[in-house]
């Protein structure tokens, strides 16, 4: 069991919310479901013991997560982008800074440097490779399990409070959990693990519903975002002898059909469909750089793709980069598909 594996840490967690009555909770730039879903749930968890948090974000996170968030919960949410001041001065003054779903500072961007200055108390949750353990005081790091909603669920399962009965989690911690994983696995479709579905199964007994969850994630978009995805599949797709598909979404595209941030995710994936590809790149245009998700199929490492191309990393099937404009990479599309040919190519024939 994971929580037992941790249960020295647990332990020394417990110990640590003991002392204090106020945290502060950190994920990485554009969070998506399982960042915001294990900090909600963090938060809640620490709610239900009477302790107060404040969840610090480099950018807002996006509509098509929205419903996660309680009312009661938007004045807890500080992000970066929006109050730069409030973000990094709450960061300053913390005395103990979870950061979930990160595995160094960079991660979060212009919060970096706070990060590194606060003399609080740093607690790691996370799930991705190499995590930078010396900037941290306290760190749980597990990379064989689907999400930080994952690892954050059966570390709150070995607590006192909750003993290993997920019936006892409080109010809304069960259902975050349960979205941030959901959507790190692309509903149960990747970096899946006999313990994802145990979670899965104690949470839907403990009455989780799971239905809510599946209509707001996956039948709740908006028309644009679907003939965005057509036009992507229809003329956009590119795919080469070696079994490597990309797409590329110019922000000239995305201004077209009016896409807003999060709303192109799962798009990568829908390409490892077809039998010839082996992985599949979705590029999408950003203030001042490229970002890149990749996928695979077992047998070719996203993660090492990601690594030395794209200056990232992640999961050896489900990884993301970035390419800077004029420093890693020329702005423009022409420049960029001949980069995805090349790398690619190399890749595929030399060390897939």
């Amino acid at each position: 069991m994971v929580s037992d594996k941790y249960i020295g840490q647990i332990r020394e967690l417990e110990s640590v919310i003991g002392k204090h009555g106020a945290y502060v909770i950190m994920t990485h730039a554009k969070p998506d479901g399982d960042a915001m879903g294990s900090a909600l749930g963090l938060s809640r968890f620490l709610a239900s013991l009477h302790k107060t948090s404040r969840i610090v974000i480099p950018d807002r996170y996006p509509d098509s997560i929205a419903f996660m968030v309680r009312e009661q919960e938007k004045n807890l949410i500080v992000t970066e982008k929006e109050s730069p001041e409030e973000a990094r001065e709450t960061v300053m003054s913390a005395e103990t800074v979870f950061c979930l779903d990160f595995n160094s500072f960079d991660r979060t961007e212009k919060l970096a440097p706070a990060l590194k200055e606060t003399k609080a108390d740093k607690i790691l949750i996370d799930h991705h490779l190499h995590p930078d353990r010396d900037s941290f005081s306290l760190v749980f790091s597990e990379t064989e399990i689907s999400s930080t909603s994952e690892l954050l669920y059966y570390i709150l399962m070995g607590t006192s409070t909750v003993g290993g009965d997920a019936g006892r989690l409080p109010s809304g911690v069960g259902e975050a959990l349960m979205t941030g994983m959901t959507t790190d696995t692309n509903n149960f479709a990747n970096s899946v693990y006999p313990s994802t579905f145990a979670m899965a199964s104690s949470l839907l007994a403990a009455g989780v519903d799971r239905n809510r969850i599946i209509s707001e994630l996956y039948n709740n978009y908006r028309e644009n975002r679907l003939r965005l995805e057509g036009l992507l599949l229809d003329r956009k797709l590119t795919i080469t002898e070696d079994g490597v598909a990309y797409m590329i979404i110019d922000k000239a595209l995305s201004d077209k059909f009016g896409i807003m941030e999060g709303e192109t995710e799962g798009f990568v994936n829908i390409p490892l469909g077809i039998r010839k590809v082996k992985m599949s790149i979705l590029v999408k245009e950003d203030e001042d750089r490229y970002r890149i998700s990749i996928r695979s199929k077992a047998g070719v490492s996203a993660n090492r793709f990601a690594a030395s191309y794209f200056n990232g990393g992640g999961h050896e099937c489900a990884s993301g980069g970035k390419l800077l404009f004029g420093k890693d990479i020329e702005h423009s599309t022409a420049a960029m598909e001949k980069y995805l040919e090349t790398s690619a190519k190399a890749f595929m024939t030399t060390d897939k």
